[in-house]
């Protein structure tokens, strides 16, 4: 009998050793769940990384379906935080019930309210404007999105899909800010001034331009900073000196469109105050620092460091209209896209 206790104890403690184990595992690692491209984000990891040597942080880029594969992995999941770009895509995830509020006085007080979830359910990590790109010699040097519509540019727009989300979102600004009725005769302008299908992704734009098929075009700025500081002689650096970028504002609020980068914490995250901790970490000094230098995005914290490129485009007035906002508009865009056939 002594033997059989003997051994039951040992078995306790066994599993009591192996619990704390397991604890002490988790307590140390971070599992991130993103759609952001290994590359992009692997400096802010390392950085990271680097600060918090104590928590490992374990990457799963999901290229397509990211909330479905967290839905389907149910309570099991072991994803802690979600990172993501569109407002649209994050606001997904909250409605697809996979994110968890978070309070958090870091994230409070470095993010206006415009720029996360009233409940905490989502974060901005970075901006991304959607600016003119522009024939280098053409003499602009301001610009507005209805603009965009004005006969003169006839045959002499590029631009990508119109129900790609980057560009939902600004015909969703524009329907928040003048009204579907007053969007609708826009795009229509915009349309009739396509100098190919709305097709391609945003660099295609300045490749375009720069074979002569366009004059302007529709994209987004850190794409600038990542042609316009590609190694000389590649095409990328051939594209990107072939355009300038300005930052068209709406005519009636003169605010530039913005999207965002951000990320939320999963809803049964196994180390959610390793989630909190590496969030409050993408919003601190450095990180913005790399977002800006490495990345080429809009910091979120004023007065970052900005490359030279991006800097070069002058301040970006936000366009005052919070993002969830013009969320609420997708809906609306890409029925209005549908509508006038923009992608046909």
């Amino acid at each position: 009998m002594k033997s059989v206790a003997h051994s039951f104890a040992r078995l306790a403690l066994w599993a009591a050793a192996a619990s704390l184990a397991s604890s002490a595992l988790a307590a140390g690692e971070v599992n991130l769940y993103t759609t952001r491209e290994p590359a992009l984000i692997q400096p802010l990891i390392d950085a990271f990384s680097k600060e918090h040597g104590d928590i490992k942080v374990n990457t799963v880029f999901v290229k397509d379906g990211l909330l479905e594969r967290v839905k389907a992995e149910g309570a099991r999941s072991p994803a802690d935080v979600l990172m993501t770009v569109d407002i649209g895509n994050l606001i997904d995830l909250v409605d697809g019930g996979v994110t968890q509020s978070v309070q958090s006085d870091t994230l409070e007080s470095v993010l206006p309210a415009n720029l996360r979830d009233a409940q905490g359910h989502w974060f901005t990590l970075s901006l991304r404007d959607r600016v003119l790109y522009a024939e280098k010699d053409l003499p602009i040097t301001s610009f507005t999105y209805e603009e965009l519509a004005d006969p003169k540019w006839k045959g002499k727009v590029c631009i990508r899909a119109g129900q790609h989300p980057y560009n939902t979102a600004l015909i969703a600004a524009k329907i928040a800010n003048d009204g579907e009725a007053e969007t609708e005769l826009w795009l229509r302008g915009v349309k009739a001034n396509l100098a190919r299908k709305a097709t391609g992704g945003d660099r295609d734009v300045a490749r375009d331009i720069l074979g002569g098929i366009c004059d302007i075009g529709i994209a987004n700025s850190y794409y600038v900073g990542h042609m316009k500081n590609a190694a000389p002689g590649t095409d990328a650096r051939k594209w990107g000196d072939g355009i300038k970028a300005i930052r068209p504002t709406f005519a009636r609020t003169g605010g530039t469109h913005v999207n965002i980068s951000g990320a939320a914490v999963a809803k049964y995250a196994p180390n959610r105050n390793n989630a909190v901790t590496l969030l409050e970490y993408l919003v601190s000094e450095p990180a913005q620092t790399l977002y800006a230098r490495a990345n080429y995005e809009y910091p979120i914290r004023p007065n970052v460091p900005q490359d030279l490129v991006i800097s070069a485009m002058g301040p970006l007035k936000v366009d005052a209209l919070s993002v969830a906002e013009i969320a609420k508009h997708r809906k609306q865009a890409s029925q209005l896209v549908d509508k006038v056939g923009f992608d046909q």
